[in-house]
């Protein structure tokens, strides 16, 4: 089995938390040859807990002095076209955390290095390969009609609950003038991406891109992609959404919110003329918690309720495997570029009804 060097941009809390862990666990498949990040407190503390000598503060020298198959970006939402772009054009396989980038012209420019490279660029939707949700996908159709649907992602932060299960090494050395240049580069980004519009909603269209992109994903790839959006709206400053998308003869229902409760509630549903089928998620940042495929079936007089539970392999590693076998077969992942710009332009349809009606 091939054997493939990688280099991890980025050393923040779910390279720590995720996966440079599930890559340590896959020895056959990657070897970590190189880190880079900003901080240099981080480089040398998690670069030499993994025993990686080589580390860089910059992404350009990296890829320029390390021979590489493959990276892993994880900095920062406002640097990954520039990461993916740059490692493209020196014929680097790239798997990008969700999201890919920020806005359509930045989707554009990777998708116009990747042609010219030749190389795979795939985006980390990990929902999408939790076995459960791929069960789903296969048995959707034994539903019957589709008459309703419901997305549901209501979860508390996410520090609340790694802060119980894990360490994370949250560097102080990170200069100011570097963290005020993310914020105005992530607020250039936006508006390329939508022109114009309040910061409220500027703030819920960085949330769609991040905890609203895996749900939004998955539902495509489980009911194919909304007609429209014919209502949505925010409130407490876009942290909480709801939206109703239209489909062919159904609607969808999509609600999604971050609070400070000790809980994650991530959940897809769909009603079917004959049963009812729900995939349930549980926080990413636990290991090996299941994702579930729950069924309920009428038959005769009764009522029959199924729990699947295909797998207690997490789907980071479902989804890091899967990236290899795209790498060394020179498949076309799932969740490609295109794949994503679906997403962007499902995203800006959602803030433009919004904006309509504020």
């Amino acid at each position: 089995m091939t054997r493939l060097s990688m280099g991890v941009i980025g050393l923040g809390e779910v390279a720590q938390v995720v996966h440079l862990p599930v890559l340590r666990s896959l020895p056959d498949l990657f070897e970590v040859t190189a880190v880079c990040d900003i901080s240099p407190g981080l480089l040398e503390r998690i670069g030499g807990q993994y025993g990686v000598a080589n580390r860089y503060a910059e992404v350009a020298e990296m890829l320029d002095q390390e021979r590489l198959d493959c990276v892993l970006v994880l900095n920062s939402d406002e640097y990954h076209a520039e990461a993916v772009v740059a490692a493209l054009d020196r014929g680097v396989h790239v798997l990008v955390e969700k999201p890919m980038c920020l806005s359509p012209r930045e989707a554009e420019q990777i998708m116009a290095a990747r042609d010219r490279s030749g190389a795979i660029v795939m985006v980390g939707y990990m929902r999408r390969f939790a076995p459960a949700f791929v069960e789903a996908t296969e048995r959707i159709r034994d539903l019957g009609r589709i008459n309703y649907a419901r997305v549901h992602d209501i979860i508390g932060r996410n520090q609340l609950i790694i802060d119980q299960t894990i360490f994370v090494d949250r560097p102080q050395d990170v200069p100011r003038e570097k963290i005020e240049e993310r914020w105005a580069k992530g607020r250039a980004l936006v508006a390329d991406a939508l022109g114009d519009v309040p910061d409220v909603l500027a703030g819920t269209y960085r949330l769609l891109c991040g905890l609203g992109s895996h749900d939004l994903s998955a539902m495509r790839e489980l009911l194919g992609r909304p007609r429209g959006v014919l209502a949505a709206r925010q409130w407490r400053d876009g942290q909480f959404i709801t939206a109703l998308l239209e489909y062919d003869d159904y609607l969808v229902t999509y609600e999604t919110g971050v609070d400070q409760q000790l809980r994650f509630d991530a959940h897809i549903e769909v009603y079917g003329e004959y049963a009812t089928m729900r995939v349930q998620y549980d926080t990413p940042y636990v290991r090996h918690f299941p994702t579930l495929l729950i069924t309920e079936e009428t038959r005769g007089d009764g009522l029959h309720h199924t729990v699947s539970r295909p797998h207690l392999k997490d789907p980071y590693t479902h989804e890091l495997e899967y990236f290899h076998t795209m790498v060394t077969t020179g498949g076309q992942p799932k969740t490609g570029p295109e794949d994503f710009v679906e997403d962007l332009d499902l995203f800006a349809a959602l803030i433009r009804a919004m904006a309509a009606n504020p």
